[in-house]
C-alpha cells in the first residue's frame, strides 16, 4: 500500500509540475515575443500618453492592441490592479523540487549514487545535490552582479555563465549517476531561473512601482537588472527542458563523455531559442531572420546522433546474434537473470514502482513492463546498478516475444 500511495504522489506532483511549467514557459515566451515585436507608436495620442511601444495582434477571432510604457502612463495614475507574473515560476520550482525529493532524494542510494562513478554515501550524495542547486545560483549571481554593468557586460556575463555551466555539467557527471547528473543540471538552471524572479525581477519591479506611486523617478538599475535576468531565463528554458527529458533515454547519459553530450544538447537548445528571439526583432526591423543559429543548433543535434550511434556489428557478432535469436528463451533462463538483476528492488519487502518479480506470478503480471524497461528502453536496472549484460537483455526480449512462459 505504501508503494501504491507513493506512486500516486509521484503522478500528482509530476502532473502539477508540468501544468505550472507550461504556464511559466508560456508566459515567458509570450512576453519575450511581445517585447521584441513592439514598434514605436505613430499616433500622436499614444505618444502623448507616454507609450514607448505597441503591437497589434489577431487571435481567436479578435484583435489585441498591446502597449508598453517604459516608466508609467502620463495620462493617468498607475492602476491599483497590476498583474504580477511570478506564481507560475514559484509553483514550477516548488512542484519540481518536491518531485525531485520524492524520486531522487528519498531514494538517493539507488537514484543519485552510482558507485562506478563516485563511491559515496546516500547522505553525502543528497548534500551534494542540494549544494549544486545553491552553489550554482550564488556563483551565477556573483558573475551577473560583478560584470553585468561593465562595458560589454552582457557578453562577459554570457561567456562566464556558459563556462560555468560546462564545468558544473562535467562535475555533476563525475559525482552522480548519469541519469541523476543530467536531471540535476536541469534543476540547477531551473532553480537559478526561479531565483532570478524571486530575488531580483519581482523585488526590482516592486521598488519601481513604489517609487512611481510616491511621485519619485524610479532608479534605472532595477529595470536593467530585471531585463538582464529575464533574458537569461528565456535562454535557459530549452536547455532545462532537454536536460529534464534525457532521463528517459539511457544511451544519452551512460557513456564516458556524457557531460559533453549534455552540454551540446543544451547549447543546441539555446541556439535554436536565439533564432526565435531574434526573429521577432528582425521582422519588426525589416531584416532577414537569422535562422543560421537554429541551423547550427540542429547540426549539433545531428552530429550528436552520428557520434552516439552504435557501431555496426561484426560478422562474428551477427552470426552469434542469429544463433541466439533462434534459440528458445525459457522461464528458467529468465528466472535466473531476474533473480540476479531485478529482485533486489522488486520483492515483497521492497516493491519499487509497485512491481514484485520474486515469483512466477509476479513476473507474468509484469512481463510487458519488464520487456519494455529492460529489453527495449534499457532503462532498468536503474543506472545498471546490478550490471545486467546485453545478452541477458536479449534473453528477456526473446522470452517475452515467445509469449512470456512461466513454466
Amino acid at each position: 500500500m505504501q508503494a501504491y500511495l507513493f506512486d500516486w504522489v509521484n503522478l500528482l506532483l509530476r502532473w502539477a509540475h508540468v501544468i505550472t511549467a507550461v504556464a511559466w514557459i508560456g508566459a515567458s515566451f509570450y512576453f519575450v515575443l511581445l517585447d521584441t515585436s513592439l514598434t514605436r507608436p505613430e499616433s500622436d495620442d499614444l505618444k502623448a500618453k507616454g507609450v514607448d511601444g505597441e503591437l497589434w495582434a489577431v487571435h481567436g477571432g479578435g484583435f489585441y492592441h498591446s502597449q508598453k510604457y517604459m516608466v508609467a502612463p502620463r495620462w493617468r495614475p498607475l492602476p491599483d490592479n497590476l498583474h504580477w507574473s511570478y506564481w507560475e515560476s514559484y509553483s514550477t520550482w516548488l512542484t519540481g523540487f518536491a518531485l525531485f525529493t520524492v524520486l531522487y532524494l528519498f531514494n538517493a542510494g539507488s537514484f543519485l549514487v552510482d558507485r562506478s562513478v563516485h563511491d559515496w554515501s546516500a547522505g553525502a550524495a543528497i548534500a551534494g545535490a542540494l549544494g549544486f542547486l545553491v552553489a550554482f545560483w550564488l556563483i551565477y549571481d556573483f558573475i551577473c552582479r560583478a560584470f553585468g554593468q561593465r562595458r560589454n557586460g552582457d557578453l562577459v556575463v554570457g561567456i562566464g555563465v556558459f563556462v560555468f555551466v560546462v564545468f558544473a555539467s562535467w562535475l555533476a557527471c563525475r559525482l552522480f549517476a548519469g541519469r541523476a547528473a543530467f536531471l540535476l543540471v536541469g534543476a540547477m538552471l531551473a532553480t537559478t531561473m526561479s531565483a532570478n524572479v524571486f530575488f531580483w525581477i519581482i523585488p526590482g519591479q516592486r521598488k519601481v512601482v513604489a517609487q512611481l506611486r510616491a511621485g519619485r523617478t524610479p532608479e534605472a538599475i532595477h529595470g536593467r537588472r530585471g531585463k538582464q535576468r529575464s533574458v537569461h531565463n528565456t535562454y535557459f528554458t530549452l536547455p532545462v527542458l532537454v536536460a529534464m527529458l534525457t532521463n528517459h533515454y539511457g544511451w544519452l547519459y551512460q557513456g564516458p563523455y556524457n557531460w559533453v553530450v549534455l552540454v551540446l544538447l543544451m547549447l543546441a537548445g539555446a541556439l535554436i531559442r536565439h533564432s526565435f528571439v531574434a526573429r521577432h526583432q528582425a521582422q519588426v526591423q525589416g531584416r532577414r531572420t537569422p535562422w543560421e543559429y537554429a541551423a547550427v543548433g540542429t547540426l549539433v543535434i545531428v552530429a550528436l546522433a552520428v557520434w552516439l550511434a552504435p557501431p555496426p556489428p561484426s560478422a562474428g557478432q551477427l552470426a552469434a546474434a542469429r544463433a541466439a535469436a533462434t534459440a528458445p528463451a525459457g522461464y528458467a533462463q529468465v528466472r535466473a537473470i531476474v533473480d540476479a538483476r531485478c529482485v533486489v528492488c522488486h520483492n515483497p519487502q521492497l516493491q519499487q514502482k509497485n512491481v514484485d518479480l520474486h515469483d512466477a506470478a509476479g513476473l507474468k503480471k509484469n512481463a510487458q513492463n519488464v520487456y519494455q524497461q529492460v529489453g527495449v528502453l534499457k532503462l532498468m536496472p536503474l543506472n545498471n546498478a546490478t550490471q545486467i549484460t546485453e545478452p541477458e537483455r536479449e534473453v528477456i526480449k526473446r522470452w517475452y516475444e515467445a509469449g512470456a512462459p512461466v513454466q
